[in-house]
């Protein structure tokens, strides 16, 4: 708390409670403190990322003029230097793209870090009756596996939707230099094609919260009867409680399955 007052720290996510669902990724905007002391990787991963996304878009450019220069022309030389920049295109999407991965994973890794130590800084200190209604298992899990989520979302995940958007406005644009007609029909059809991608994607992001839910209650159960073992052997209820956390098991693995198909789906109709 005194480190909060004093500015010293970013005020951590609360991740132990259970806030209203969120209908937009508005609550990503609480990872910009933890984001700032990394600008300048941040600014590396996007100059790799556009960089990547220029030379992706290049290489059809780069295959067009190899194949109506080069192999028309019959001429060794001619075709060594048009593949030789079909290369060099496709080397520098390569070099790029890895960059990239790498500075968005870096980056993920090193936000869910230091939210890790906050989080921590921040439950550690709280009042003896948060403890009293909050199972421990339950905080632990929200401390590891929700944080890793929110590493998966904000770090790779968001930097392959800002690839894949540049890539459709560097593709629209291209294509309205060949065919006006052809960019018409094409933005005419991608809302048709999005809307349900975008109806099936929240679905799968309410399945992936009450997954999450579930696992943590399976943490709260075990913790909290380990934590106990004397007290559960002492009256041998050895027996319910393992039924519990099967219970709890079966519930957390219907959850990750229901999840799983919604995705399968996703993926298909994205695909």
């Amino acid at each position: 708390r005194r480190a909060d007052e004093a500015g010293t720290v970013p005020k951590p996510l609360v991740i132990v409670e259970s806030p209203a669902k969120a209908k937009t990724i508005g609550p990503l905007r609480a990872l910009l403190p933890y984001l700032s002391p990394y600008r300048g990787v941040l600014l590396l991963a996007l100059v790799a990322l556009l960089v990547a996304s220029a030379a992706m878009l290049s290489l059809p450019i780069a295959l067009r003029f190899l194949i109506d220069n080069g192999l028309s022309s019959k001429s060794t030389d001619t075709i060594n230097l048009y593949f030789i920049a079909f290369l060099a295109a496709a080397g520098a999407f390569g070099v790029f793209a890895a960059l990239r991965f790498y500075l968005v994973t870096w980056l993920g890794e090193r936000v869910v870090a230091d939210m890790r130590s906050a989080v921590y800084a921040r439950v550690i200190r709280m009042d003896p009756a948060f403890f009293e209604i909050t199972r421990v298992g339950e905080v632990l899990s929200r401390l590891t596996a929700d944080t890793t989520l929110v590493q998966s979302i904000a770090g790779v995940n968001l930097s392959i939707m800002l690839r894949s958007s540049i890539t459709v406005v560097g593709s629209l644009v291209m294509l309205a230099v060949t065919s006006l007609k052809l960019t018409a029909i094409m933005i005419v059809l991608i809302p048709l094609i999005v809307a349900p991608l975008i109806l099936l994607g929240r679905r799968v992001r309410t399945l992936s919260r009450t997954s999450q839910d579930r696992i943590a209650d399976t943490s709260g159960i075990a913790d909290e009867t380990l934590n106990a073992i004397q007290t559960v052997q002492a009256f041998t209820l050895e027996k319910i409680n393992t039924d519990r956390f099967d219970d709890a098991v079966e519930d957390s693995f219907g959850a990750a399955v229901r999840r799983t198909k919604s995705r399968s789906t996703l993926t298909a109709l994205a695909t």
